[in-house]
């Protein structure tokens, strides 16, 4: 009996992690493009990646609700939230997440994905149906509809785009005449 018991708690303690929530901090010094530091937060409970971009003024929150298929990225400088669904053919799945950030690559490695997104100007009005962690992010602020963009190079675009890169793995860029007027 104490063999089974002790067994199981083994077992127990294996297993743990892959339920946990879990933070990786990269402090992001070789990007040129001076992103600050970024910290990617995955919870495999409820199946979504939290990344954060700490750089003052144009700072960002992106989460990634994998279980309903929806993004939203929160532009803190834009007081605004924008929402695309997630191309599971470029953002990685949250186990290929969670490789590539404990892996560190960083420059020199593949070039980063890239997703270019057409905000809509007319607000969401009802952030439910994009499941409840995006809604509770954006509450509260302007929130947008994006479409991708689709071709492997989008064309170019004549209105600001701003951008949200997550670390070396993907490059996003949110386009529309809505982030000019913030």
């Amino acid at each position: 009996m104490k063999a089974t018991m002790l067994f199981i708690g083994l077992l127990g303690l294996c297993i743990t992690p892959g339920f946990a929530n879990y933070n990786i901090n990269v402090n992001d010094d070789n990007n040129v493009a001076g992103s600050g530091q970024q910290s990617v937060n995955i919870n495999n409970a409820h199946n979504v990646a939290n990344v954060d971009n700490n750089n003052g003024w144009d700072s960002w929150n992106s989460l990634w609700d994998y279980e309903n298929g929806f993004a939203a990225t929160r532009l803190f400088a834009k007081k605004s939230c924008i929402v695309h669904k997630m191309n599971n053919d470029v953002m990685p799945s949250l186990q290929a997440l969670d490789a590539l950030v404990k892996k560190r690559q960083g420059p020199g490695g593949p070039p980063p994905k890239v997703l270019r997104y057409s905000v809509n100007p007319n607000q969401v009005d009802d952030l439910t149906k994009y499941g409840q962690n995006i809604a509770g992010m954006c509450h509260g602020l302007p929130t947008y509809m994006a479409e991708e963009i689709p071709g492997p190079n989008p064309p170019f675009y004549s209105e600001k785009c701003y951008d949200a890169n997550i670390l070396w793995i993907l490059n996003i860029s949110f386009c529309g005449s809505t982030l000019q007027n913030k």
